[in-house]
């Protein structure tokens, strides 16, 4: 693996931080620990930023959504602190960096977040009712002056990030196969997280699929939450299995080569989601980066070794 990067980036101040004005709680089954339980948002003052709050512990132990606190990127970003982790923090981070939140406790009563139906959306809304309040103190930003490249070619993957006045972020993505083509990405204003990114679902291969279930690696997945490509024949024998353990009634291969269990937000929306880990995983820099992301082959592990990059050249 590569990285490199040209000149010196640094900190300077923007508009003000954001809290929420009142506490607001969203409820659910963790994909891969299949725990039910509730994530609670309360305001917070300025210069606090986001921090989890494990409050069925004892000790009710604090992890700041840092990157230096990233402890896993295996199928989810984790976070931990002291043998106290926090699974899947992607698509909460996304909704808080999408919605101009900068401070925020996060009460947690489980390991892991809340899937939902696999996208920000359901974070995204509840955010909304708790309303966003601006604060007195000016907001922080990583200002790329210079080009920051993170290669890997064994992985195939690379990310970039160059100087822009806004935050920008491209994806493109190539699974070198005919159901799920090579598809591009882009959000180039924030503000249009809300309706172009956050209700963009995550997604899985039926292969994936079936070796997750053998090995027990999603006890809260369900056909309700992932889009499911299919790049191989099925029989109708394994399509019944299929729909059986995950309790309905019938599943069948669409001609986009999805199974039926969804429609599609968006023709992209493969990519639009990988675009919504990008944000989120980037969101644990604690600041808002002014820069021009690009992404190829993005996923978490990739996303969270750009992020220590990017920390790593800053604070040099």
């Amino acid at each position: 693996m590569r990285a490199y990067f040209l000149s010196q980036s640094g900190i300077f101040m923007g508009e003000n931080q954001c809290t929420i004005r009142h506490s607001v709680s969203v409820e659910g089954t963790g994909l891969h620990t299949g725990q039910y339980g509730t994530i609670t948002f309360h305001p917070a003052p300025a210069g606090h930023g986001i921090r989890f709050r494990r409050v069925d512990k004892e000790d009710q132990p604090v992890i700041p959504a840092s990157i230096e606190y990233v402890v896993d990127t295996a199928r989810g970003t984790t976070i931990g602190i002291n043998g106290t982790r926090v699974y899947t923090v992607e698509h909460v981070m996304a909704s808080l960096t999408g919605l101009g939140i900068d401070n925020v406790l996060i009460d947690v009563d489980v390991d892991e977040m809340p899937i939902r139906d696999g996208s920000a959306r359901f974070f995204v809304e509840a955010l909304e009712t708790a309303g966003i309040e601006t604060q007195d103190s000016p907001r922080e930003y990583i200002h790329i002056t210079e080009e920051i490249v993170l290669l890997n070619e064994e992985k195939g993957f690379e990310l970039r990030v160059v100087p822009s006045d806004d935050y920008k972020v491209d994806v493109k993505i190539d699974y070198n196969t005919e159901v799920l083509n090579v598809q591009f990405a882009s959000l180039h204003q924030i503000q249009d997280f809300k309706t172009e990114i956050a209700p963009c679902r995550t997604f899985v291969f039926l292969h994936e699929l079936e070796f997750l279930l053998h090995n027990n690696l999603i006890k809260g997945g369900d056909l309700s939450n992932a889009i499911v490509f299919v790049n191989r024949t099925v029989s109708q024998d394994e399509l019944d299995r299929l729909a059986n353990l995950f309790q309905k009634p019938k599943v069948k291969v669409k001609e986009e080569g999805i199974l039926n269990n969804l429609e599609l937000h968006f023709p992209n929306e493969p990519a639009r989601h990988k675009l919504l880990d990008v944000v989120g995983d980037l969101s644990l820099l604690g600041k808002r980066i002014k820069g021009h992301v690009t992404a190829y082959r993005p996923g978490h592990y990739a996303n969270t070794e750009f992020a220590k990059l990017i920390f790593k050249h800053v604070n040099n």
